[in-house]
């Protein structure tokens, strides 16, 4: 039998794709519930309009989730902050983009199908099923498997990058490692 502080040890450092799923969860739950308490903070407190109050909460949420990943879920702290900040941008716009237009195609579908009413479901809720079927999908087969094996690894597209970075004037002082970069 596995003792709990092994269990425990696993946990925090294997990087089997089971332990890395499970660490993903807690990085992606602490970034939602920041997302959410900001946003209705800033609606509720500060009179922030719905949108802008949205987009703060959803950035602050993505910095706390892609520093959570790179130092806990991941351990990617080889890997140059730089070029993770890129890719990750890119894998959340991706995730946008599908989680809007697979919403949207997911909901039109279910609006076509009427047995769904002669079961019980209403038309109101093709919108809440449309958008949890098509966010875990996303979640689950995007968002863990594009940061599992592109956003937290070194690989080719790291170079370029950090190179356009560098162009605009985004330098690092180290490279994740400790040493001048």
């Amino acid at each position: 039998m596995i003792k709990t502080a092994e269990i425990g040890h696993r946990l925090l450092h294997s990087d089997s794709i089971a332990y890395t799923y499970l660490r993903s969860i807690v990085a992606s739950q602490s970034a939602s519930w920041l997302d959410m308490r900001l946003s209705f903070a800033l609606f509720a407190w500060l009179s922030l309009t719905p949108w802008l109050s949205t987009a703060i909460g959803a950035v602050a949420g993505g910095v706390l989730n892609c520093v959570i990943n790179y130092r806990f879920t991941f351990h990617a702290q080889g890997c140059d902050w730089r070029a993770v900040m890129v890719k990750y941008i890119l894998v959340w716009v991706g995730s946008l983009m599908l989680n809007a237009f697979g919403t949207q195609a997911v909901y039109s579908l279910l609006q076509k199908w009427t047995w769904l009413e002669t079961i019980g479901f209403r038309p109101d809720g093709y919108f809440a099923a449309a958008r949890l079927f098509v966010s875990l999908i996303v979640s689950w087969f995007w968002n863990f498997a594009m940061q599992r094996y592109f956003v937290y690894r070194e690989c080719r597209f790291d170079n370029l990058a950090i190179s356009l970075l560098k162009k605009i004037g985004i330098n690092s002082k180290n490279d994740g490692n400790g040493n001048k970069a």
